[in-house]
């Protein structure tokens, strides 16, 4: 028998469907149910590599992780990764498609349908419920002729419709009624009920408006979420983790907020840290004087690097390695850190450019995508990151480049399979292809270790921690909110009648 289905939409983007989403999925664990996250079309730059190889976006990993499973592409079979202001990488059930424009992957995507529903259906050939989440807002007027990720998914999968407004920015009510304005009749029959996410305050005092919304659109309000502070993945371009800029721990982490940047979760195990202050830098004069600094993952390496280099961002960093401070490259930041990048095929922006020549290495960038999932150890490291040698990891790489080391350039990690070597040192200058690499407690703990004994602080002062059973408190109390705040039987009445 077919899942039965539930979606949650938003009147726009960063409403919070992500994390609802999530909260329901933990909810329906918690009650029973096997549950698993459905998105049909989402545009993100951090993206995770399965078992299989296949690449799809971390917010319906985060999902599964919160329903309790393992994630499938089938999840996410469609990836959008922006390359620029009007174009992105399409990947589809975990494959690269190409680069299209803007305006030709919208005349393109629902020939993309067949696609969608052979993962939809299979996911609901193994799962009792399937909670679909959509993109933006269903009342985009200009984008609604062939949707394939709100309404038009919604009608596909027969799927009954919440729609959640975000009150934290104001103006929800109308956000909500005009919403509902903007929908079909038919569509509009397929909101069951609305949520107001991201309240703050006595729930009294929203009472009579609650009152005056259903007067209005005829459709039951089902939940007042607070806002919560639950440490859990969000989308990339909306996260408030790029807003932090000032050191306050006892250790001093900064990342360089790239314009382009990519899987930013390669630092939440020391976000989450007590004495480890991390924070996302865009200027020169924001760098200050931090005891590591960390060049992320980008969707454009070159174009990224020359942003580095026009803003001043390059030169501060080169003076602070210059000055004995860590540098270490992730990715993208890791191909920045050595001595050229070529991109003969025009994968990112063609031609050839030097890079900051702090590892001797150049970078070719391919056609084929890298897309593995790894594990290794550090190899024999010699100078700043010495703590890292024989440190067990593992992680998963997205890539097109390939990196060649020259001379005496010292690899970084061995992988155990097939046993190749990786990644470089130099010195206080490491990189890596592998992302998540801090995503396991030795590895992160080797970290916290260097930089303490580099300051004469005791290695207790900071201590590292279980990542898998902190995420894991985090999707408890998010069910908890979601249980206590929302309408579970109204929920499950909606899930039940279907549409």
């Amino acid at each position: 028998m077919a899942a039965k289905a539930i979606m949650i939409q938003g009147t726009m983007s960063n409403a919070g469907k992500s994390l609802l989403t999530g909260g329901l999925l933990r909810v329906m664990r918690q009650d029973g149910f096997r549950a698993a996250p459905f998105k049909s079309q989402n545009m993100a730059l951090n993206s995770f590599i399965t078992e299989e190889g296949l690449e799809m976006g971390r917010a319906q990993v985060m999902q599964a992780e919160a329903a309790g499973i393992k994630p499938s592409v089938r999840m996410n079979p469609v990836l959008l990764k922006p390359t620029g202001d009007t174009g992105s990488q399409v990947i589809v059930n975990g494959e690269v498609r190409g680069n299209m424009a803007a305006r030709d992957y919208f005349r393109y995507k629902k020939e993309l349908i067949p696609d969608i529903m052979r993962a939809y259906d299979s996911l609901a050939e193994e799962y009792d419920v399937l909670v679909l989440e959509g993109a933006g807002s269903p009342a985009e007027i200009n984008l609604k002729t062939d949707d394939i990720v709100n309404m038009g998914m919604a009608r596909l999968a027969k799927a009954p419709v919440l729609l959640a407004g975000d009150i934290d920015r104001g103006g929800v009510f109308a956000q909500l009624v005009g919403t509902i304005v903007l929908l079909s009749g038919e569509e509009r029959a397929m909101v069951k009920g609305t949520v107001i996410n991201k309240f703050r305050g006595d729930k009294t005092i929203l009472d009579p408006g609650i009152a005056m919304l259903e007067e209005k659109i005829h459709i039951p309000t089902v939940g007042v979420i607070p806002y919560l502070s639950v440490d859990i993945d969000d989308e990339d371009s909306l996260t408030e983790r790029f807003g932090r800029k000032e050191a306050g721990g006892l250790l001093d982490i900064a990342v360089v907020r790239l314009p382009r940047i990519s899987n930013f979760t390669d630092f939440r195990p020391f976000e989450a840290m007590d004495g480890v202050s991390v924070r996302y830098v865009s200027s020169a004069g924001q760098l200050g004087a931090p005891d590591l600094i960390f060049l992320p993952g980008t969707k454009n390496t070159m174009e990224d690097l020359l942003w580095m280099r026009q803003n001043g961002l390059e030169t501060a960093v080169l003076k602070a390695a210059a000055m004995g401070t860590l540098v270490m490259g992730i990715c993208g930041g890791f191909q920045m850190l050595g001595e050229t990048l070529s991109d003969p095929y025009g994968v990112e922006a063609g031609g050839r450019i030097r890079g900051m020549g702090l590892l001797p290495m150049d970078t070719v960038f391919e056609k084929q995508k890298t897309r593995t999932q790894t594990r290794g150890t550090f190899r024999q490291v010699e100078g700043g990151f010495s703590g890292l040698s024989g440190v067990s990891f593992h992680g998963y790489e997205i890539h097109m480049g390939i990196s060649t080391l020259k001379g005496d350039g010292a690899p970084l990690t061995v992988l155990a399979d097939p046993g190749r070597a990786e990644g470089a040192f130099s010195g206080n200058v490491c990189g890596t292809y592998v992302h998540g690499i801090f995503d396991g407690e030795e590895a992160a703990r080797a970290v916290l270790g260097l930089l303490c004994r580099r300051k004469g602080l005791s290695e207790e002062a900071v201590r590292a921690f279980d990542l898998e059973a902190y995420k894991e408190r985090q999707y408890d109390l998010l069910a908890d909110a979601v249980r206590e705040n929302m309408d579970m039987e109204a929920v499950y009445r909606i899930l039940e009648a279907g549409i």
